[in-house]
């Protein structure tokens, strides 16, 4: 019966999309988001990490080496057995402190990254303290 179907909801953000005021992804809001939800104080150094897939040894390779000429430590996975031919990569920085332009700045960084090797910038994540 149409009267108990829910509508489809139209006024959906796109995860992708930017906040006009900040330019700032809605994803890495979120993440944001969630962090000052549990206590944390932004304005404090923390530990993040970002994570990245490519096809092949080689891109993973080559983007690891662009991440580190920007100051990152940074871990190339071999892929898992479930994956076969995806490798990981994390990239790493402590004493961060997560203001708008970092943020903003490094949500761009790995997506160009990931464009630029044909890889994928899953998202990131950072301590709470």
């Amino acid at each position: 019966m149409a009267l108990f179907r829910k509508k489809p909801k139209s006024d959906a953000v796109d995860p992708e999309a930017r906040s006009p005021k900040t330019g700032i992804k809605y994803k890495d809001l979120e993440v944001v988001s969630v962090l000052v939800k549990h206590g944390a104080d932004l304005t404090q150094p923390r530990h993040v990490l970002y994570y990245l897939y490519f096809p092949g040894e080689e891109p993973a390779s080559n983007a690891a080496d662009d991440a580190r000429s920007h100051s990152f430590e940074v871990t190339v996975n071999d892929p898992l057995p479930q994956h076969p031919g995806h490798w990981s990569v994390t990239c790493e920085r402590r004493g961060v402190v997560l203001d708008t332009d970092t943020i903003r700045g490094n949500g761009d960084y790995f997506d160009e990254l990931a464009a630029k090797f044909g890889g994928e910038y899953d998202g990131w994540e950072a301590s709470v303290r």
